[in-house]
C-alpha cells in the first residue's frame, strides 16, 4: 500500500487510523521500549577515553570515528605486533574499529568478552541483586562462556545496555562472497543465540544459512556474518512502528560494509525490522552490495524498491502464514513503514518462501526462503525458486550473473 503523510489534506479516516495505531501501541507496551533503551555505560566511555590519551610511541591514536581506510591505514603503517598491543591494551575500542584487521577485532573481543565475564561473575553473588538480576546475571555469565568457545570469531562486542555483537563463520579475509543478516526486534546479546528455536536467533540464522552456502556451492569461498550490532525495538512497541532505531542501525550497517576486508561481493538478507534498517541504509551502501533481500517486512519506509536508490538486486518474500501480513502498511507522521515488499507494485524481485511456517523460520533447514537465500549468497541465481510460476523475479539478470531456468 502507498504511504502517506501527515499533511492537512490526510484523510480523516487514516489519520485516526494512524493515532489508533500509536494508542495501541503505547497502551499495550507502557512505554517500555524507550524507557528499556540506556545509553553507553561507564565501561565503554572509560575504554574510549583511554584510547584518546594512548600512544604508539609518539604516535597519537586515531579517532575511533575515522573512516575505515583511515584505519585501516594507520594499522598497516604500525605492523603486526603494534597492533597486538594495541588489541591487548584496547580491546573494547580495537575490537569494535572498523578498518582493523579482523584478526585483531576477533583477539580483541575475546579479552573483553573475558573481562564482562569476570565482572558478570562477580555480579552473579551481589546481595543486592534481586531474583530477576541474578537470573539476567546468570545470563550473561552463560552468554559470554558460549561467545568465547574455541572457534568462534567475534567481529563486534559491547556489553553495555542489553549489548550487541557480531560474529563471522567462514574466512573473511579470503572470501569472495560475504553473506550479512541483520535481524529484527528483541536482538541483543542475551537474545543471539537460542537453544529453542536455534534458526530464530541471529548466531543459529548464520549457522542455517553458511551451512546451505557451502552445501549450494563447496568452493565459493564465502562467509557469513551474524550481524546484531545494532540497537534493536524491544518487543512490537512503539520503537518498532518508528524509523529512529533503524536509522540509527542503518549508520552502523553502512560503516561495517564498508569497512569489510577485500573485494568480496556482499548480499544482505534482512528479516522483520531488520528490512526496515535495510531499506534505510540502501542509497548508502557500497556498491559491492550486490543483493538485499528482505523476509518478514513490515516495509522498508519507501513507496518502491526503485526509490531505495541502490543499485543492489531488491529481493523479497514471505511466508502465507506470517502474521506480519496483517501489519498496516502506510506510514503517518513517521508512524509505519511504508508499501509492502511483496506487493507487485513495489517492484522487488518475489521469492518463494515456501515451508517457512510463519514469522521467523525462514532460516529453517529444508525450506525454500533459505534454499533461496544460499543461492543468493554463492550467486548462484540459476537456483532460485519464484514466488510465482512466471519467473518474473529471473528477468534482467545476465547470463554472466548466472542463466536462470524457466
Amino acid at each position: 500500500m502507498t504511504s502517506f503523510d501527515s499533511s492537512p489534506t490526510l484523510p480523516v479516516g487514516r489519520a485516526l487510523l494512524a493515532l489508533a495505531v500509536v494508542f495501541v501501541l503505547l497502551a499495550t507496551t507502557g512505554w517500555t521500549t524507550v524507557r528499556h533503551h540506556r545509553g553507553p555505560g561507564d565501561l565503554r566511555a572509560r575504554a574510549l577515553n583511554a584510547w584518546a590519551h594512548g600512544r604508539i610511541g609518539q604516535r597519537a591514536l586515531p579517532d575511533p570515528a575515522s573512516p575505515a581506510p583511515r584505519i585501516a591505514a594507520f594499522f598497516d603503517s604500525i605492523g603486526p605486533s603494534s597492533g597486538t598491543r594495541l588489541a591487548d591494551a584496547h580491546p573494547l575500542v580495537v575490537g569494535n574499529l572498523n578498518g582493523a584487521p579482523v584478526t585483531l577485532r576477533y583477539r580483541a573481543n575475546r579479552l573483553s568478552l573475558a573481562r564482562a565475564l569476570a565482572a558478570e561473575r562477580g555480579r552473579v553473588d551481589d546481595p543486592r541483586l534481586n531474583t530477576a538480576g541474578r537470573h539476567e546475571a546468570l545470563r550473561r555469565v552463560h552468554r559470554f562462556m558460549s561467545l568465547m568457545r574455541r572457534g568462534r570469531q567475534i567481529l563486534a562486542f559491547d556489553p553495555t545496555g542489553p549489548g550487541r555483537t557480531a560474529e563471522v563463520l567462514g574466512d573473511l579475509d579470503r572470501a569472495r562472497r560475504v553473506s550479512v543478516i541483520v535481524p529484527g526486534v528483541d536482538t541483543n546479546l542475551l537474545t543471539f543465540q537460542k537453544t529453542h528455536g536455534r534458526y530464530t536467533a541471529p548466531a543459529g540464522m548464520a549457522e542455517s544459512l553458511y551451512a546451505a552456502e557451502r552445501s549450494a556451492a563447496p568452493a565459493s569461498g564465502t562467509a557469513v556474518i551474524a550481524w546484531a550490532d545494532y540497537t534493536a525495538p524491544v518487543g512490537l512497541g512503539i520503537d518498532a512502528a518508528l524509523g529512529r532505531l533503524a536509522e540509527n542501525g542503518a549508520v552502523r550497517l553502512v560503516e561495517m560494509t564498508d569497512a569489510l576486508p577485500g573485494t568480496s561481493r556482499i548480499a544482505l538478507f534482512c528479516h522483520s525490522y531488520g528490512s526496515v534498517l535495510c531499506g534505510v541504509a540502501a542509497h548508502r551502501l557500497p556498491a559491492r552490495v550486490t543483493d538485499m533481500a528482505v523476509a518478514g517486512s513490515p516495509g522498508m519506509r519507501v513507496d518502491s524498491a526503485a526509490e531505495l536508490s541502490t543499485r543492489a538486486r531488491v529481493w523479497a518474500m514471505r511466508d502465507a502464514d506470517d502474521w506480519i501480513r496483517d501489519v498496516p502498511n502506510l506510514e503517518v507522521g513517521g508512524v509505519g513503514h511504508g508499501a509492502d515488499p511483496v506487493a507487485p507494485e513495489f517492484g522487488a524481485r518475489l521469492l518463494s518462501a515456501a515451508g517457512a511456517a510463519g514469522h521467523a523460520g525462514y532460516f529453517e533447514p529444508g525450506t525454500e526462503s533459505l534454499d533461496n537465500f544460499a543461492a543468493i549468497g554463492v550467486g548462484a541465481y540459476q537456483d532460485l525458486t519464484c514466488a510465482s510460476a512466471d519467473g518474473g523475479c529471473r528477468r534482467g539478470i545476465s547470463g554472466a550473473e548466472g542463466n536462470i531456468r524457466a
